[in-house]
């Protein structure tokens, strides 16, 4: 029964570990209970037979991006934060870069984010109408639209593009950008026909395929986002090609979200409107405004769309979230369950960071922090441990003497607990209420954007990455590099023997399996943790580095009299 609740506890230990969003995370939103017939928001897998369609399958030939940007007539976009250009072949928003973000540390080439739609990586978003039954001929995604005025896009300056269908009806869109992700579209219909129209907004976001870099780990969502009537769902792409996902909600936003980087949708505040998430060769996260837009004759009007095509710095999509007026849309970075502590513990990291140059040194001194903070429950703990560990030889005496007799084995170790005023589960407590903060700061460093590409010291370069050095090279010395699975760096070496260390500390069980289980332990956490990012290694280590510092102090001070 002991090796059983042993194994039981170890598996328990490594769910924690590896799976413990499963637990702790955002449930799956197709899983979610249904909704109550008085809820504002509606889930429905069928189509809306009242609006138009939106989701026609478009396939192209793939050429190379170069050949795809040339091929088409485009306007610039440039500001301080992004560069690209918009194709006036379709309207579409399909070439966008991130200037203050590179793909790696070497060549230092700009983050390419958007695609045109004839590229492999094809990423763009369309704006337009569209009418039920197509009796209006509206623009669509192969229309040619021309620049009236500007052809360059940036913060200071809009461009206009014009549509003309020959029959009297004239579409502009009127483009601005702010000096970092934000995009506003005002999309304007000119009706100088003899008859009334009614035509629907709509906005569409589409990717041609899951991107090669996801993170297969549940630490993340990546995928399909949106609030809808303050309600926040969670996609992933499994769940979209499996079947389409469509709501309705009068005020919110949606798109696709990445680690580091997103792209999202606000229509038009109190307006109801329908979104899609769906899956026909190339996945599509749009919404279409369910009242339709009545232009009378030599009238106009317009219907307005915010765009980000961002990446997701905390100050700047918290900034978007308050002065847009954009509910929850600084969700669309992951804090997890835990978002109460680990976005208050990223504003600690980031000045830390801020104050001392360095982010692996403000990791260091937030680890400090958290074990000064606890520093009285982890004394409990550890006091309670040395205590135990004081005990083993009498437990094991007992347990010899009384091995027929389990009744009085158990009174003899009652006894034996009493009068050293000792509590076996003491040491729990103060271990379960630390593990949301564990949790917390652990999810803090493995989503932050601000951790990427930062360095520590020696040969950490990239504290979002994992440990570059191999022990199967001799840590660079041999000429020779190593497949990915025998990457085992120094930083997780170090955590590996900082947590067999602390092992040492802490009471040995009586029985030599379990002990065996235990001392190998350490061995697979470090083989685990060789691919996680350097941060949170450096984290893992420092926390074990202090853990032992405290418990050998304690273990020193507690002295147990057994005879």
């Amino acid at each position: 029964m002991e090796n059983k609740n042993v194994f039981i506890a170890i598996a328990l230990s490594m769910s924690v570990l590896l799976f413990w969003s499963a637990f702790f995370e955002t449930p799956n939103p197709i899983e979610d209970k249904p909704l109550s017939n008085t809820s504002n928001q509606k889930k429905i897998e069928t189509s809306n037979s009242i609006t138009p369609n939106i989701n026609e399958t478009i396939e192209t030939q793939k050429i190379s991006r170069e050949d795809s940007i040339k091929k088409v007539k485009r306007v610039k976009i440039e500001n301080e934060s992004i560069v690209g250009s918009i194709s006036l072949k379709g309207g579409l928003i399909d070439d966008v870069s991130f200037k203050k973000h590179k793909n790696d540390l070497e060549n230092k080439e700009n983050v390419i984010f958007l695609n045109p739609k004839d590229t492999i990586d094809g990423y763009f978003i369309e704006t337009g109408w569209t009418s039920i039954g197509d009796k209006i001929n509206v623009p669509s995604i192969n229309s040619d639209w021309k620049v009236a005025g500007n052809n360059v896009l940036s913060e200071n300056q809009s461009v206009t593009l014009k549509w003309d269908n020959g029959e009297g009806i004239v579409f502009k869109k009127i483009i601005e950008l702010d000096n970092k992700y934000l995009f506003k579209i005002s999309q304007v219909i000119e009706n100088n026909s003899n008859n009334s129209i009614d035509l629907y907004p709509y906005a569409q976001i589409t990717r041609n395929k899951i991107p090669d870099d996801i993170q297969n780990f549940y630490i993340s969502h990546e995928g399909f986002i949106g609030v809808f009537d303050d309600e926040l769902k969670e996609d992933d792409y499994d769940d979209v090609e499996e079947k389409k996902i469509s709501r309705e909600s009068s005020n919110g936003w949606l798109g696709i979200t990445d680690k580091y980087w997103m792209t999202a949708l606000v229509p038009e505040q109190g307006k109801n409107f329908k979104s899609t998430f769906l899956y026909n060769n190339t996945f599509k996260a749009n919404y279409i405004i369910n009242k339709p837009t009545t232009i009378q004759p030599s009238s106009s009007n317009s219907n307005n769309v915010r765009l980000f095509v961002a990446a997701k710095e905390v100050d700047t999509v918290d900034s978007y979230a308050e002065n847009q007026n954009i509910q929850k849309l600084d969700l669309v970075i992951d804090w997890g369950w835990f978002y109460f502590f680990t976005k208050p513990l990223f504003f600690i990291i980031d000045y830390l960071f801020k104050i001392s140059g360095n982010f692996g040194v403000a990791i260091v001194l937030i680890t400090i922090g958290i074990r000064l903070l606890f520093f009285p429950l982890a004394n409990y703990s550890f006091r309670s441990m040395a205590k135990m560990k004081a005990l083993q030889p009498e437990m094991v005496r007992l347990k010899e003497l009384h091995k027929d007799d389990k009744t009085k084995l158990q009174q003899e170790m009652m006894a034996l607990y009493k009068k050293e005023k000792v509590n076996p589960a003491s040491g729990c407590l103060p271990v379960l209420i630390q593990i949301p903060f564990f949790f917390a700061i652990y999810k803090m460093l493995f989503i932050s954007l601000e951790m990427r590409h930062q360095p520590f010291f020696g040969w950490i370069n990239d504290l979002s990455a994992q440990d570059p050095t191999s022990l199967f090279n001799a840590f660079g010395l041999i000429p020779w590099d190593p497949p990915g699975f025998l990457i085992i760096g120094i930083w997780p070496i170090l955590m590996g023997l900082s947590m067999w260390v602390q092992q040492k500390l802490n009471p040995a069980p009586a029985d030599p399996i379990q002990a065996k289980i235990f001392a190998f332990f350490p061995i697979f956490l470090t083989i685990i943790l060789a691919s996680f990012p350097s941060g949170l290694v450096v984290y893992w280590t420092v926390n074990n580095i202090l853990t032992i510092a405290q418990q050998w102090v304690i273990m020193k001070k507690t002295k147990i009299k057994t005879n």
